[in-house]
Formats: structure tokens, sequence, C-alpha cells
């Protein structure tokens, strides 16, 4: 891996000194949001319809979306920027592959992928860098390739710093954050907001985009 910048350490270093509690506390966390699992199935339905090819689950933490994308029939692996993260999720899923990366700097071949999933990983990147992340993402795509983002809304602020549990993260208006990925070349297929659950501070947003 590259040398880190450095809001991109201090980021890695907050999780690997939270890995454990935190593969916890989100093992069986998709169990209790159905919603959730509906738009993961609604990105693999769409990545299993188009040609066969590798999805990365970009920021997977402990693994349990990543191994959650395998059960619903894609061919699927995981990076995180933790390698205490990736010891975990190597451990507790032997059967799938997990690496140590950074997905500012992907060590991939353009169009190397059919689908990526960011489930929260981009909160933690300064705003004026998230156009940089997208543009990443879409060269790692191939055409017609499927982005998810998963992400805290804003709910009618702008952009907001907020006192995330492990490091300092973002909370985005769910239009800017598509407006910024159709400016990366993404086309909008569909999104959704949902209210903040028990134990949950703030509304979810997601996006599920296609590479144009």
């Amino acid at each position: 891996m590259t040398e880190l910048s450095s809001h991109i350490r201090a980021t890695a270093d907050a999780y690997d000194a939270v890995a454990g509690l935190y593969a916890e506390i989100t093992r069986d966390a998709l169990d209790s949001v159905p919603l959730d699992r509906a738009m993961l199935a609604a990105f693999a339905d769409l990545t299993r319809a188009g040609d066969s090819g590798l999805v990365a689950e970009l920021g997977c933490g402990p693994g349990h979306v990543t191994t959650h994308l395998a059960g619903l029939g894609l061919d699927v692996f995981g990076l995180d920027l933790s390698p205490v993260m990736i010891d975990l999720a190597r451990a507790t899923y032997p059967q799938l592959r997990f690496e140590v990366g950074s997905m500012d700097a992907l060590d991939l071949a353009d169009g190397a992928l059919r689908g990526i999933v960011s489930w929260y990983s981009v909160i933690h990147t300064p705003p004026h860098e998230i156009p940089a992340y997208f543009a990443e993402f879409r060269r790692v795509l191939a055409s017609g390739g499927h982005l998810l983002l998963a992400f805290f809304e804003s709910e009618g602020e702008p952009v907001t710093m907020f006192d995330h549990k492990v490091t300092a993260a973002y909370r985005w208006p769910i239009d800017d954050f598509a407006r910024l990925a159709g400016e990366a070349g993404f086309i909008e297929v569909g999104r959704m907001l949902r209210e903040p659950q028990e134990g949950e501070r703030f509304r979810q947003g997601r996006l599920l985009m296609r590479k144009r």
C-alpha cells in the first residue's frame, strides 16, 4: 500500500483501535434492517444481470457486508485501510478474500470490476476529496458497472461534520452526493432514505449508481 495521507492514516489507526468491538457490534447488523438488505439485493440483482465479474466492497471493515454479498451470489472481495480489521475478516470468513488497501488509489486495472459497494466507507473523507474517490471508483468499474453508496444523510442541512464514535465523519445531503457522483460519470438508478432505528442518531442515505 502506498504512503497514506494524514487523515487516511488517522482513520486506519482509529479503526485498528476498536476493531474487535466494532466487529462484534456489526456482525449481525443487517439482520434487523430489511430496507438495507433490499438495497444490497437490488445491487446484486443488477450486477448479476450484466457480464460476470469481480465485485469489491471498499472499506469492508470486519467483512459482514462482504459475506452478505457473497451469499447473494456475487464474486466479491473486501478491502479496508485497517490491517486489524482485515485480520478479523480473514479469521471470521476464511472462504473469502480480504486485502489491506486504500480506496483512493486502488491496485486494480481500469474496468476490472463489475460492481463496487461503499458501505459507509467514504464518510470520513473530507468533502473536497470526494470527487477524487468517485473518479477512482469509476476508473476501476467496467462500463455499465454499478456502485452502491451508503452514508449518513444531513436531513436538510449542508455537508456536516459530526462526532462519529470511531473518528470524525461527515453527513451529506443526498442530492449533493448524487450530483458529485453524476459529475464523476455515474447515472443514478435509485435511492433510498430511511429514518434512524433504535440506537441510530441520523437518517441514512443509499444511492445506487451505474457507470455511463
